[in-house]
């Protein structure tokens, strides 16, 4: 796989990173040269209005889709070096995905659904790793149960031990709570919590719930397609008052 090596320690970020869609009087610049990094073991949420391109610069970090200029980095391989193969096999080995949706496999156990990454890799997933990750997210008892037999927040769970099943770099999750209630939405950025905090893992997360980004380490604030601030340590307030000067 190609890559150039950086001066950087992040686990990913980008550099001038610019979308555009459509062209002329049609033209949307979803990102407008954004420059940003992200720290391993940290978890990071990005907010911003509605259009703000917080959704474009998760799916352009994680290489779901290209950039039209800039470039964007996972550790030390740029992906716009990357053919299609070599990005799909980036985005298997060593990337994590929590969608709104869930994208679970409707005929395929809890189980089955969890090491499904690893197994189209076929790679075997290191078991003490796999337990814990189940146990953490209570998943045990519900092993073999197909997802139309489990409620939404066990489909959520599933959704996330999947995504940290196979050990990736850094996990993208995109409104990872969009679809639960107030008390498995809790749980599960809990969970992510414990997951940075206890086994090293760097989280990246786009979310409108100002509640959901007080769990994170850092919130990068976004709008018309550029960064226009950050916050460390942030409270649902803080959070929720920035929203309001952003106009969301």
């Amino acid at each position: 796989m190609s890559s150039t090596s950086t001066t950087s320690t992040a686990a990913a970020g980008s550099i001038d990173a610019v979308k555009v869609y459509g062209s002329g009087d049609t033209e949307i610049r979803a990102l407008d040269g954004v420059t940003i990094s992200f720290e391993r073991s940290r978890f990071t949420a990005i907010m911003g209005p509605s259009g703000s391109g917080k959704s474009t610069l998760m799916h352009c970090l994680a290489g779901l889709d290209r950039l039209s200029h800039g470039r964007v980095f996972i550790g030390d391989t740029y992906l716009d070096e990357l053919s299609e193969a070599d990005l799909t096999e980036l985005r298997r080995d060593r990337l994590g995905f929590i969608f709104q949706a869930f994208n679970l496999i409707p005929t395929l156990s809890a189980s089955e659904n969890i090491t499904l990454p690893m197994d189209l890799a076929g790679r075997r997933p290191d078991q003490a790793w796999l337990d814990q990750v189940i146990d953490t997210v209570g998943l045990r008892p519900r092993l073999s149960h197909r997802p139309s037999e489990l409620s939404g927040g066990q489909q959520q769970r599933v959704a996330v031990a999947r995504a940290l099943a196979s050990q990736p770099e850094i996990v993208f999750a995109d409104e990872p709570t969009g679809n639960l209630d107030s008390r498995s939405g809790g749980d599960l950025l809990a969970f992510m919590r414990h997951a940075v905090d206890d086994l090293h893992q760097t989280i990246v997360m786009v979310t409108h719930d100002p509640n959901a980004a007080a769990h994170a380490d850092r919130v990068v604030f976004l709008a018309d397609g550029q960064i226009r601030d950050e916050m460390v340590e942030p409270t649902a307030a803080r959070v929720l008052d920035m929203m309001k000067q952003l106009g969301d």
